[in-house]
């Protein structure tokens, strides 16, 4: 379109020149260069029979017989109206435009695919990074718990293996080790079964659950963990009857008195409430800053790596009381201790 154009305006201008010239034959005059130069907006020339140029700023030697020719870039068109009218038989006019114009554009367009390039690329790595992140966090959350667990079970095995050794005295101090030990790995175990190797298909045994008796029965298992901390544990309870498997109910009371005892401070106390259907485990431990209480019941999640665990406990804690219908609050404060209260419906 362009090409056409520019041809096209070139035409008008030659025919332009040759009535100029013909119309000054005929009205005795000689041929206005200064008037001519104003309406020509190319460079031009003229020539005679001879192909001698006359007047023009054209200094390229052009083939008169070719209407219309391209020289360095520029298009050439050649005009013979004026028929010999002044003595000019051809009018040379050569655009000094068309190439300007290609080449302006071709600097536009690499500017704008470069641009556009550029978008897509800074968008598409924005969206790669949107959509890799939490692949990418995930894996962090994988590798560190899988480090962590390898940590938390390597503590007990060591424990055990340095109990029975060969020169190894059977004392009630390793006795106790042992059982400690030993008790660490079953807790390890279930959760590890629960979280992962749990069969879907397999329905829990429901039943009207005594809690007040199972959470007795628990805190005798944990009295020796309690003991290593020398923690003091004050117990209030009620009779309670809930609808819940008690393996479920076992699990997720154990992994809260387990932090209680894990993040608690050495001589600290645990305060256990079972009143009004409302279980509260309260400890002075380290406490959870408020801006992580949210992340708390994530799998894999750790508020800290002062102490031992792996970031799954709370996860089945928050998994169970979603099962069953617990409601389940936090109510924590940095290094004063943390409050977990459960509520159990009718």
């Amino acid at each position: 379109m362009q090409y056409d154009l520019i041809t096209s305006n070139m035409q008008n201008v030659a025919s332009k020149v040759s009535s100029t010239i013909v119309y000054a034959h005929l009205s005795g005059l000689s041929i206005n260069t200064a008037k001519m130069a104003n309406f020509i907006k190319y460079d031009y020339a003229l020539y005679d029979k001879q192909h001698r140029k006359l007047i023009g700023n054209i200094r390229d030697k052009i083939d008169l017989s070719k209407k219309l020719q391209k020289i360095d870039d520029n298009y050439v068109l050649v005009d013979s109206t004026p028929r010999g009218h002044l003595g000019v038989y051809h009018i040379v006019i050569r655009e000094n435009i068309y190439h300007d114009i290609i080449t302006d554009l071709k600097e536009r367009l690499i500017f704008s695919f470069f641009l556009i390039y550029s978008t897509i690329a800074v968008i598409g790595y924005y969206l790669a990074s949107l959509f890799i992140s939490p692949i990418i966090n995930e894996r962090k959350k994988l590798n560190n718990f899988i480090k962590d667990t390898t940590h938390e079970l390597n503590t007990p095995i060591t424990a055990i293996l340095m109990s029975t050794g060969k020169d190894a005295p059977l004392t009630q101090k390793n006795l106790q080790r042992i059982n400690l030990s030993a008790k660490r790995i079953s807790e390890i175990y279930k959760d590890l079964v629960y979280l992962f190797l749990q069969d879907a298909s397999k329905k829990p045994a429901i039943e009207n659950l005594q809690l007040d008796r199972i959470i007795k029965e628990q805190l005798d298992y944990f009295d020796s963990f309690a003991q290593k901390k020398r923690l003091k544990i004050t117990a209030t309870i009620e009779p309670t009857i809930f609808k819940i498997d008690k393996e479920n109910f076992t699990r997720l009371f154990n992994n809260l008195i387990s932090n209680a005892i894990k993040y608690n401070k050495i001589e600290g106390d645990i305060d256990i409430s079972l009143k009004n259907r409302v279980l509260t485990v309260k400890d002075t431990g380290i406490g959870i800053k408020k801006d992580r209480v949210k992340d708390i019941f994530s799998r894999y999640y750790r508020a800290t790596k002062e102490q031992g665990g792996f970031g799954i406990g709370l996860n089945i804690v928050y998994h169970i009381c979603k099962t069953y219908d617990i409601d389940i609050k936090v109510e924590s404060e940095e290094n004063i201790g943390t409050t977990f209260i459960l509520t159990f419906k009718d």
